[in-house]
């Protein structure tokens, strides 16, 4: 694996108890041809959806930020792929791989980035700021990420906890960032799940840096595997840029989980070749950093390269993929641009019973003269002064 700084990167650590296997042979190695391919379109539609969405904020058409996960889709993809459509997966911003793979469609993504009134979130939330969890079979399984650092592993260590409450065969997959293992909500989350032997995986997504902080600026931990010795669970880690390698260890972790053994950490060492959002710069990173990993560690390339050589697949194969997530990109686009966006009044539903909607101006009734003194309702929001003969006839209405 391409080292990240000068020295190079420590090797995989053993020093934490690793995932038990029973069955022969890894589980890569029974992935079926289909499946092998599945593998590939994932990381090629995750990857060209967020080329789509950059050209769409530089036309000023996504609202908000923009995160890329460019350079980490294996990690995202081959992690949930392990995943059964009955399991619970919550993702992070840079995720998006493992939302598709669970069921997202690229026209909600783009939705949401763009915030249109017909987004899941009805243009309220943005990016992958959306949910559907419930019950088994019913819903596809992912929970609406919370922005916090590290929130996200007690709010899971509670959802797998009513899986085993409930004796129900399912599996949770939360996934944090180098950055949130230093928070209190990591620590007290992961410890409370692994008490309560809660089916529970955590992958830790060891990317360098925790938005411009490098690694060794925040923790002086040499490897982020080795918490789990505290915790008393087992932990792994693997190169987050081989997919397959990914899909493995996290297969490992969500049978053990599944067998009712509990909590598993993985750590999976990877990249991101983008800043914390689009308009970051990335003026911390040494210079040719970037640049090296994308030349000698990209994931798409590294995993092209095995189903051309090792797996056999045939080129055309592989472009005959590219080419439908092309249209279906496109398809998403035209469909996400000419959707509307959403009325004013769409921010009061789902959040007031009775009424879902108000009229404007509703809280200001009994005080017309107010109103009609200094607020244009019918023309905007900023305020005017009526001419004298109006206030006279306000004044005496008022009298």
């Amino acid at each position: 694996m391409a080292s990240r700084a000068k020295g190079g990167r420590a090797a995989p650590a053993r020093t934490a108890r690793p995932l038990d296997d029973d069955t022969p042979g890894s589980a890569a190695a029974r992935l079926t041809r289909e499946q092998q391919l599945e593998l590939y379109y994932w990381m090629r539609l995750t990857r060209t959806l967020e080329e789509r969405l950059v050209a769409l904020y530089r036309q000023t058409k996504v609202v908000g930020g923009l995160f890329r996960s460019l350079g980490q889709e294996a990690d995202a993809v081959g992690s949930c792929f392990a995943l059964e459509q009955r399991d619970v997966m919550s993702p992070l911003i840079r995720n998006l791989g493992a939302m598709l793979v669970k069921g997202a469609t690229p026209v909600e993504v783009l939705k949401q980035y763009m915030a249109k009134g017909d987004s899941p979130t009805r243009g309220r939330e943005l990016n992958i700021h959306f949910g559907d969890v419930g019950a088994a079979g019913k819903t596809r399984g992912f929970l609406g990420q919370i922005s916090p650092l590290g929130d996200m592993v007690p709010v899971m260590a509670g959802v797998t906890l009513s899986f085993r409450m409930r004796g129900e065969d399912r599996v949770g997959l939360v996934y944090v960032g180098d950055g949130a293992t230093s928070t209190g909500a990591f620590h007290e989350g992961i410890n409370f799940a692994a008490v309560q032997r809660c089916p529970l995986v955590v992958v830790i997504e060891n990317n360098g840096y925790a938005y411009s902080t490098p690694t060794s600026k925040q923790t002086l931990a040499k490897s982020f595997v080795d918490k789990a010795i505290g915790y008393g669970i087992p932990g792994e880690r693997a190169d987050g840029n081989d997919v397959l390698a990914v899909y493995d260890v996290t297969k490992r972790a969500v049978d053990r989980a599944r067998r009712g053994e509990g909590v598993s950490l993985i750590e999976l060492m990877t990249y991101r070749r983008k800043g914390h959002a689009e308009h970051d710069n990335q003026s911390y990173v040494p210079e040719g950093e970037i640049e090296r990993w994308a030349r000698e560690n990209d994931p798409l390339d590294r995993y092209l390269a095995r189903l051309t050589t090792e797996l056999g697949f045939d080129p055309k194969e592989l472009a005959a993929v590219d080419e439908r997530v092309r249209r279906e990109v496109d398809a998403a686009t035209d469909v996400a641009e000419a959707s509307p966006f959403p009325e004013p009044l769409d921010a009061l539903a789902g959040v007031y019973a009775d009424p879902p909607a108000a009229r404007p101006l509703w809280y200001r009734e009994g005080i017309s003269g107010a109103v009609t003194s200094s607020e244009r309702a019918a023309d905007g929001w900023g305020v005017y002064k009526a001419d004298a003969k109006q206030e006279s006839k306000i004044s005496q209405e008022d009298a």
